[in-house]
């Protein structure tokens, strides 16, 4: 090996510089003796040699390239090289532990299965559920009147009566009292109808019950609008000419009915049903002073006032009104008259 200049000098050696041309000397000359500088020698520091780890010898025939695994292997980590000489059958799982995994994963997947199945239904089970709370509340509804309508708080113990001026009220009690006891919701409908029908002067009623032990009967008495003698008997009667009294004697305040025939319920064309309407439409000054009204048919009404006895001749029930008006005016305009003749609304004559 050749070694660099300088190299077999010791350091502490140090080359005497070298003289160089004069000062004046000519260009030419100084360039020619110019020497190189000399640069002090690089040191060569060697690596330390590693110590060859002895392999297995491979056959001379081998290629370079076989060699090149055997010698990643043994350059690998001891955990790898244990689990290379294991056996991949040595690490299978046992049947516990499949049998383990295999709970596990469907358990897992029924718990999403269900979740998928709740998001889906969300809808049809909060219908479900308000469908179901509706039909509690109503079976509850039941069950409490169910339970209310036998129960003997409910039990009827008052019975009160109003409207009944012509009629004792505690006659009408005493015919209900067959109904004391029940609960209100299962009093007898019928027979309470049954039981007021006894009393003619009814025209309507209504029964109102009042929880926990009371009902308010209501009743509508028939007004008597006239008097129809029978005989020698005389019968008073509303517009619908039910009786109402009897008496042999004319009751006072009442006109006299002289008119064939039924009700307007049962015939609108009768003469009774024609004098019964012209009486409803006249005004109760008038009304007062009615002696006697007749009719054979239901165009020819006439009736007779109390006291100057005159007539008016009122002809058909149609525009009772407004005959009415004009008849009150008559009154008072020819108080002495002693006919009077409405029978045509828009030209009314006195005589």
């Amino acid at each position: 090996m050749k070694r660099p200049q300088g190299h077999d000098r010791s350091p502490g050696q140090t080359p005497p510089p070298a003289a160089g041309p004069p000062a004046n000397a000519p260009e030419p000359e100084r360039r020619a003796t110019a020497r190189p500088a000399v640069t002090e020698p690089i040191p060569i520091i060697q690596a330390p040699t590693p110590t060859p780890t002895p392999t297995p010898s491979a056959p001379a025939s081998a290629p370079s390239r076989d060699r090149e695994p055997a010698r990643r292997q043994h350059s690998a980590p001891p955990e790898a090289a244990a689990a290379a000489d294991t056996s991949p059958y040595d690490r299978l799982p046992s049947n516990r532990e499949i049998s383990k995994a295999l709970r596990a994963a469907r358990k897992e997947r029924k718990k999403v299965e269900r979740g998928e199945v709740r998001r889906f239904t969300k809808r049809s089970r909060r219908r479900r559920q308000a469908w179901l709370g509706a039909g509690g509340v109503v079976v509850a509804l039941v069950l409490g009147v169910t339970l209310l309508a036998f129960s003997p708080v409910l039990a009827l113990k008052h019975i009160e009566v109003t409207g009944a001026s012509r009629l004792n009220p505690k006659d009408i009690q005493a015919k209900l009292g067959d109904q004391l006891g029940k609960p209100l919701p299962l009093l007898d409908q019928a027979g309470i109808s049954h039981d007021l029908a006894a009393f003619p002067l009814i025209r309507s009623y209504t029964v109102e019950s009042h929880p926990p032990d009371t009902i308010v009967v209501r009743v509508v008495e028939r007004q008597p609008i006239g008097v129809v003698q029978k005989g020698a008997a005389f019968t008073l009667v509303d517009a619908a000419k039910v009786p109402i009294a009897s008496s042999a004697a004319r009751p006072e305040g009442f006109p006299l009915i002289a008119a064939g025939g039924a009700s307007a319920e049962k015939d609108a064309d009768s003469a009774f049903a024609a004098a019964a309407s012209v009486l409803s439409a006249l005004p109760a000054a008038t009304l007062a002073q009615v002696d006697t009204i007749s009719a054979t048919t239901k165009d020819d009404v006439s009736f007779t006032l109390r006291g100057s006895g005159a007539t008016v001749v009122w002809g058909s029930a149609e525009d009772s009104e407004l005959k009415a008006a004009d008849l009150a005016a008559l009154l008072v305009g020819a108080a002495g008259a002693n006919h009077y003749d409405v029978s045509s609304p828009h030209s009314v004559t006195t005589g």
